[in-house]
């Protein structure tokens, strides 16, 4: 990928550099999905959800994978967290829960925006300087609230404004312009490409547009995992220690009240976990073992029940993930089924055909 030259003066290049053998991009074609939950209602397969899986042992070896996690697909938002670690590396200086918001799909609460008013602040920037597109609060309860008080979207409650506050106020420490920070050729773009490169162990194999407007970088679910577990597995203090460390201690501002990754982070001891739009989730250990997911369909509802049997999988005490089995179907008002892993992942116990 070509990338225009930083400016030697950066604190991107002032930085100690990472280097690790890249790959060539993934092969984009039509993914080769397999099952990985079905749909059951009244003890029988009412419908299939197809998607890939990979788990990782703390060795960095594949211990499993369903479907096809070598073709090229696009994380969304659960690239955030190397986004972070890329803006750390150039110099934001943020920790806590501050850098857990710039990592953040945040749900709109007042606490999201009260957060992201602070790193415009310390940059020395407003709203205004805001290039992501303007948005409701993703919470529902939010939402509806904001509603009901006749509140208009706005740059602010859109669910990214935390990273692109971030990627402002990093552009701003390097000198580089501000006006056209989402232009994948800009100089913050390029040194996030980078690091998304060094992280994953490949090349990048198409850039688009996300839903928030900034650069969507097209990777492996394979290097998606690769990604998580060098940054759960980093030296203390190192970026990627620094963006781990922010997530998992401030998980609700890395997501939101009563959101399902904020609750998994609580659930296993030292997990890191990002969710991303179109079914993408990806969870990892402090000592490398690491789940990625992409449900081919996008549905929520497969995410987190294949996760977290992979889980499971992985060597987490399934005890801990019983709560993340899925939500029953209904039928009448009654639980008639559920969204059940298939076999391969070893459904959680409390998962039933019943």
């Amino acid at each position: 990928m070509n990338r225009a030259p930083a400016d030697d003066t950066s604190p991107m290049n002032q930085a100690v550099m990472y280097s690790s053998s890249v790959a060539d991009a993934p092969p984009v074609r039509e993914p080769l999905h397999a099952p990985v939950a079905h749909l059951i209602r009244g003890g029988m397969v009412e419908g299939i959800h197809y998607g890939s899986v990979v788990v990782l042992g703390a060795d960095g070896e594949v211990q499993l994978q369903l479907g096809d996690i070598e073709a090229a697909f696009y994380p969304r938002s659960a690239l955030k967290p190397v986004q972070a670690v890329a803006m750390v590396r150039a110099g934001l200086p943020l920790d806590g829960e501050l850098l857990s918001l710039a990592a953040a799909s945040h749900s709109g609460e007042e606490r999201h925006l009260a957060g992201t008013r602070r790193i415009l602040d310390t940059a020395g920037l407003d709203e205004d300087d805001l290039r992501n597109v303007p948005d409701l609060p993703f919470d529902p309860v939010v939402r509806d609230a904001w509603v009901r008080e006749g509140r208009m979207p706005s740059r602010l409650a859109q669910n990214c404004s935390g990273k692109h506050a971030a990627m402002l106020y990093t552009a701003k420490l390097n000198g580089w312009s501000l006006d056209d920070y989402l232009d994948p050729a800009h100089s913050l773009q390029q040194a996030i490409a980078e690091i998304v490169e060094d992280l994953t162990g490949q090349g990048i194999a198409r850039v688009t547009v996300d839903g928030c407007g900034a650069p969507l970088f097209s990777v492996s679910l394979h290097g998606l995992a690769r990604a998580a577990a060098r940054i759960t597995t980093a030296a203390p203090g190192t970026p990627e220690a620094r963006v781990a460390d922010a997530m998992r201690e401030h998980a609700e501002m890395a997501s939101g009240s009563g959101r399902d990754v904020a609750a998994l982070m609580r659930a296993v001891p030292g997990l890191l976990a990002k969710d991303g739009f179109e079914g993408v989730q990806v969870a990892a250990l402090p000592d490398g073992r690491t789940v990625a997911v992409k449900i081919a369909d996008g549905a929520d509802r497969a995410r987190i029940p294949v996760a977290a049997a992979a889980l499971a999988r992985a060597g987490v005490d399934p005890a801990l993930l019983a709560e993340f089995a899925g939500e029953p179907l209904l039928g009448g008002g009654q639980p008639v089924g559920s969204v059940r892993p298939v076999r391969a992942l070893d459904p959680l116990p409390s998962a039933s055909y019943a």
